[in-house]
């Protein structure tokens, strides 16, 4: 069923091929039973190729290292959206996309949570294949509809989503596959969407990122591979800000975004042409 992913939709098996290399080191920071299942033969083919562009066998690193990216910002998420489902009131968690997220069915959750899936049809579909037989732990419900729809806010509320509640919303390795438009639009109507003092998370680079000749390498395979990195902003905090969100970026390897994992120094946000990630979370006002 790969054929029917489209190319950004294909980096959601890379991720699941990360989080089964995590699965399977004796320092993991996590685990995830399911990555095997759910990253097909592609998602190892396109992990090989980021490692080889990344680790080269005639060279040192100058990349910033993606496994130990991703592992941070699994371990971060999954924390962050275990502590949200614990908060009093809230009853509702949204993963818009989901990708071939597993959190539904390798965590264990409260009773009384909804957890929401928003994918495009064919992911949630090959998702579902892989996983058949292998039951959530929470009310796990699925919503097979494009962020670009204009009614999806329609199909998330007959899912069963109420907008006069609490929600937790998670936007992962999504903000910078997007351009700078469509990522003011997800966010304007997730705001809108979202009663006060919902929660939000989402992982975002800096502007540097996208231009800085030693990212090339790392760029150049999301470009051949059809989904080149669009946007980044050195200012996460004033743009979530705007939209109603107050909020805070951690970058990889400070404190609460570490987990010991991270292994080059972080660059203060006052240093200019550096690249960058952040883990942003906050709350709507």
């Amino acid at each position: 069923m790969t054929e029917l992913l489209d190319a950004v939709e294909r980096t959601a098996l890379l991720t699941a091929a990360l989080r089964a290399a995590e699965t399977r080191r004796p320092d993991r920071i996590y685990q995830d039973p399911y990555a095997d299942a759910l990253c097909g033969e592609i998602g190892p083919e396109l992990l090989a190729e980021i490692r080889r562009a990344t680790f080269p066998a005639d060279a040192s690193r100058t990349l910033p290292s993606t496994p130990d990216y991703n592992a941070i910002r699994t371990r971060f998420f999954d924390d962050y959206l275990q502590e949200a489902a614990r908060e009093p009131g809230m009853q509702q968690i949204v993963l818009a996309p989901a990708g071939m997220d597993s959190r539904a069915y390798r965590l264990e959750w409260p009773e009384g949570l909804r957890y929401y899936e928003v994918d495009r049809p064919a992911v949630l579909a090959y998702k579902k294949d892989r996983l058949e037989g292998v039951s959530p732990r929470t009310d796990h419900r699925t919503v097979a509809v494009d962020l670009t729809s204009p009614d999806w806010e329609d199909d998330l509320r007959e899912a069963g989503y109420d907008p006069s509640l609490p929600s937790t919303w998670l936007l992962e390795g999504l903000l910078y596959y997007i351009p700078e438009q469509d990522t003011h639009r997800i966010l304007r109507r997730v705001a809108d969407f979202s009663a006060p003092g919902s929660r939000i998370a989402a992982d975002l680079v800096n502007a540097a990122a996208l231009t800085l000749p030693q990212m090339r390498g790392l760029l150049d395979i999301f470009a051949r591979w059809g989904c080149p990195w669009l946007f980044g902003t050195d200012e996460p905090e004033a743009l979530f800000d705007s939209f109603g969100f107050s909020v805070e970026a951690l970058q990889p390897g400070e404190p609460g975004a570490d987990f010991g994992r991270w292994p080059d120094p972080v660059p203060p946000r006052h240093e200019a042409n550096v690249r960058r990630v952040f883990f942003i979370h906050g709350r709507r006002r």
